[in-house]
């Protein structure tokens, strides 16, 4: 943001960059999804099947596509619960996930350098 002289070294890494964001910043990330999930996505859609089909292919085995849509929304999950452990391990060791596999720190609670657990 030149107009705050901000630049993405002041940034810091990890959940608490989000905080540093200007407002506008926000507000223009907040806008792009809404447009995003308004102009692309159908909101009748809760199936994630979006007509596109997969790789190029359509499937046109019911079977076949309900276990592949199903196995589409549990590595979502999954992926979800995975970035929620990711700052839950931040919050708690005080260290982004690259600066506690770069230290060694690979369990938070008895390697004697998180914050909560010394």
């Amino acid at each position: 943001s030149p107009s705050n002289d901000l630049k993405f070294s002041d940034i810091p890494t990890g959940i608490d960059g989000i905080f540093s964001v200007p407002s506008a910043g926000l507000a223009q990330i907040i806008a792009f999804i809404g447009f995003v999930e308004v102009a692309w996505w159908p909101a009748s859609q809760y199936d994630g099947d979006y007509g596109i089909g997969y790789f190029g292919g359509d499937i046109f085995d019911p079977a076949e596509k309900a276990r592949k849509l199903n196995a589409e929304i549990n590595n979502g999950r999954a992926a979800m619960m995975g970035i929620i452990g990711n700052m839950v391990a931040e919050k708690v060791t005080g260290q982004t996930m690259y600066e506690q596999y770069a230290a060694g720190h690979f369990n938070p609670f008895n390697d004697g350098e998180g914050i909560l657990f010394n």
